[in-house]
């Protein structure tokens, strides 16, 4: 009998997102365990970026990595090493989408899941991302970054904002934060200022993007049987004017969600998902990615942004839209997996 792989799932992290890391680490463990039968140990990255090994009573043990894909576990009766096949970084934001846990993975040899530590270091970064998207002529919302609340930036971002449109609105973004944590809509310069601060706490570079009248529809875009596959679009519904990190997540939220969008044309919808393949091979995206668009009244498609490791919670977009595509998660996984342990 084949022996079963043994996987660690990392979660948490010490970034903004913690708690939705813990939701959707929740859904793979449950897939690895209950649907693909595999050996799974589970570490807690804290808030102070301490990892903790669960066992199965729900205590939290320390442990850390060694060498021969090995975590070392402090138990009661002395330090037990458990081998790990593959590591699942469910980490949403930093240390996971940025990159570094990834390298901490790639020191000790262990495979794991999703894009490589210089994909996700690109990819979570708003400004390289579009400064990539725009090296691949592909089509991003307009905007211009700044490295510092200088007398000289602002000036540059006050222009911009004014040119924006008959009634000016950006969108400041801090450029190294996910679900919209540093995010902030501004619709007048006293707004736009007060928004660049706010920024520049999170992120030591902003964007400010143009505010586009369009629809926001995702694609899943994943890797199976060693093909590229992408899902028809998917559309996210908000009645207010931004998808802020509370409307993503909270249980009082009002956004609404679309599997298959509806009233776009077929050449709209190849569009989109070939802008999001060549979006996954250009920047050397791995495994699965969730890639976000904008649709204009004008008819205008432009990518928003790039999640090299999408929410995987109840209410989460990409596995709902992968299995509208005919593939389940379970499926996914486990020849994901397979492909990393023969590589």
């Amino acid at each position: 009998m084949a022996k079963r792989p043994s996987i660690l799932v990392v979660y948490g992290g010490g970034g903004t997102e913690h708690e939705v890391s813990m939701i959707s680490a929740r859904y793979i463990i449950e897939t690895l365990r209950d649907e693909l039968s595999m050996d799974v140990s589970e570490v807690l990255i804290d808030h102070k970026g301490l990892w903790n090994y669960k066992n199965s009573g729900g205590n939290e043990i320390p442990c850390f990595l060694k060498p021969g894909k090995l975590l070392s576990v402090q138990f009661e009766d002395g330090i037990k090493d458990i081998a790990i096949d593959l590591a699942v970084p469910c980490i949403h934001g930093p240390p996971g989408e940025t990159g570094e846990i990834q390298s901490h993975f790639g020191m000790y040899g262990i495979p794991f899941l999703g894009a490589s530590p210089e994909a996700s270091i690109i990819c979570f970064n708003k400004v390289s991302t579009k400064l990539w998207l725009d090296a691949l002529n592909i089509p991003n919302t307009p905007f211009i970054f700044l490295d510092a609340l200088s007398e000289n930036n602002l000036q540059r971002a006050c222009d911009f904002f004014q040119k924006s449109g008959k009634q000016p609105e950006v969108f400041v973004k801090a450029s190294s934060q996910g679900s919209s944590v540093g995010c902030y809509p501004a619709s007048s310069l006293s707004e736009l200022k007060t928004a660049l601060t706010s920024a520049f706490q999170y992120s030591p570079y902003v964007l400010v993007e143009k505010r586009l009248q369009a629809r926001e529809l995702e694609i899943s875009v994943f890797e199976y049987k060693d093909e590229i596959h992408t899902s028809y679009p998917g559309e996210i519904v908000c009645p207010g004017k931004f998808y802020s990190y509370e409307e993503k997540y909270s249980s009082n939220s009002k956004t609404s969600t679309v599997l298959r969008a509806q009233n776009l044309t077929t050449a709209q919808v190849e569009q989109m998902q070939n802008y999001a393949k060549k979006a996954f091979l250009g920047l050397k995206i791995r495994h699965l990615s969730r890639i976000d668009f904008f649709l204009t009244d004008h008819q205008e498609i432009y990518i928003n942004e790039i999640n090299t490791f999408p929410g995987l919670t109840p209410i989460s977009m990409f596995p709902k839209m992968m299995e509208a595509s005919g593939i389940t998660f379970a499926t996914f996984l486990k020849d994901a997996i397979q492909k990393s342990l023969k590589s």
